[in-house]
């Protein structure tokens, strides 16, 4: 399959503003997100201000920013702080907080109040069916299933994800996301699967021109990297 060829929709999934950026100028990234851990790692120090920034520099495409606070009444109070910052941002809201504790209940408020919300975390059918549920008819939403943590348990995410896309389509505005992308082929599988978008780190965005190309020259690609690197080490193995 060729890049062309993929219906699936591409979001990049980062908190590096320079990253995200170059991203959104090669023009096929459709949306963007973002969490508390990729923000840790990219050097956030200051949320709203980064944010800010985020809507500044990409004003026309959807921008998924995460609450965190663990506490529903304070995530609701972020979300509307967030939900305020552009009429492109969704804002992130997890299945349930660190106690387990259900986030529906507050879902359905944001919903109802006209929030755009991805809700996120989700591993099961049940979160699925209760999310899409809780959705108000008319607003927009995407339900981010972390099809990548569901196959790292040794389970197939395929049949879910599909399911979780049939689920999804009943409830106008609402999308499904293929999440924790592990490689180039997990883009295959979403867009088989029907899936709407698939969140994708910048790292595997640059494998992207591999899609369709011949596995011969690739063998030889390989063979012309271990080249170069062997001369770049100067090591010796015969005496």
């Amino acid at each position: 399959m060729r890049f062309e060829d993929l219906t699936v929709t591409l979001y990049a999934d980062g908190a590096d503003i320079e990253g995200m950026k170059e991203e959104y100028k090669k023009g096929y990234v459709k949306g963007f997100t973002t969490n508390p851990t990729l923000m840790k790692k990219a050097g956030v120090t200051d949320y709203v201000t980064f944010a800010k920034e985020v809507v500044k520099e990409i004003p026309d495409l959807p921008l998924s920013f995460e609450v965190f606070a663990d506490d529903f009444d304070t995530m609701e109070k972020e979300a509307k702080v967030i939900a305020a910052l552009g009429d492109n941002v969704y804002v992130k809201i997890p299945i349930t907080n660190s106690k387990g504790e259900s986030s529906i209940p507050l879902i359905r408020r944001l919903s109802a109040a006209g929030l755009k919300l991805n809700v996120t975390a989700i591993l099961t059918l049940d979160q699925v069916e209760a999310t899409v549920d809780a959705f108000a008819d008319g607003t927009k939403n995407i339900v981010s299933v972390f099809a990548g943590r569901i196959m790292d348990t040794g389970v197939d995410a395929v049949p879910i994800m599909k399911k979780a896309t049939e689920m999804c389509r009943k409830k106008s505005g609402t999308l499904s996301l293929w999440a924790s992308c592990r490689e180039v082929y997990n883009i295959i599988q979403a867009d088989q699967c029907g899936t709407d978008i698939i969140t994708v780190t910048n790292n595997l965005l640059a494998k992207l021109p591999n899609l369709g190309k011949d596995l011969a020259q690739l063998s030889l690609e390989t063979v012309q990297m271990f080249s170069n690197d062997s001369k770049a080490l100067g090591f010796s193995i015969l005496a």
